[in-house]
């Protein structure tokens, strides 16, 4: 099956569908509009049409549409689950407690957040009482998230957190099994890793603790970044 075959049988609908070119002005109103890789040429139009979307549900309890954060060529990406209510209010992921903690994560191995990684969510706004997104936001905003990667185009993706290891690998064992583990997706590097709420819940720093294992895997990260020769 090709990516645009994919595309179009995201929201379980068979029949034919035209361009997504030929609709793309409808994608940030109608959840049956595919968007087909190639739709944007930069992430500006994406933004604007992230900013305007009504493909599901949370568009109704939103206060912003929250899309990314960092360098938009970064060798490396970040994918979270969904905003919480201080991203929802300031419009940037991982702005909370758990952004402080993934910003010390990050520079504890040399990594700069404005710099060297491009962050991001599943889905773009805040599910009310940060509660999981559910499949249908999922697949209502996930073509967006395909978007970013094909336009970023990083060497190394982490994905943080069950959810966003899901979206991506189809991947059913659970985080806690396959963390710190490379897997190749779409030609890429991608590392499941704990998400920084998970490791403020679970904050002993003991050998095989959650929080001793992320450094474990960040480090591999660095080291598997600088083999690239991606920074």
């Amino acid at each position: 099956m090709s990516k645009h075959e994919q595309q179009l049988s995201l929201f379980g609908d068979s029949s034919p569908q035209p361009p997504a070119a030929a609709r793309v002005e409808q994608i940030p109103t109608d959840a049956s509009v595919p968007i087909a890789p190639g739709t944007y040429e930069t992430l500006d139009p994406l933004n604007d049409h992230c900013q305007n979307c009504q493909r599901c549900g949370l568009a109704s309890t939103r206060t912003q549409a929250v899309v990314s954060r960092g360098n938009p060529q970064a060798p490396v990406m970040i994918i979270g689950e969904g905003p919480g209510q201080q991203e929802d209010e300031q419009g940037l992921p991982f702005v909370g407690r758990s952004g402080e903690l993934l910003e010390n994560i990050l520079t504890s191995v040399n990594f700069n957040t404005e710099k060297d990684v491009y962050i991001c969510n599943v889905v773009k706004c805040r599910p009310p009482g940060n509660r999981n997104p559910n499949p249908q936001e999922i697949e209502a905003c996930k073509p967006y998230l395909l978007e970013q990667i094909r336009l970023v185009n990083p060497r190394v993706i982490l994905m943080t957190g069950a959810v966003a290891v899901k979206t991506l690998l189809q991947e059913k064992r659970g985080i806690t099994k396959i963390r710190g583990q490379w897997f190749e997706w779409e030609n890429r590097l991608c590392m499941p890793i704990f998400h920084p709420a998970y490791l403020l819940r679970n904050s002993s720093r003991e050998k095989g603790k959650p929080k001793w294992l992320t450094w474990q895997d960040i480090q591999a990260v660095r080291a598997k970044v600088d083999e690239l020769g991606a920074l």
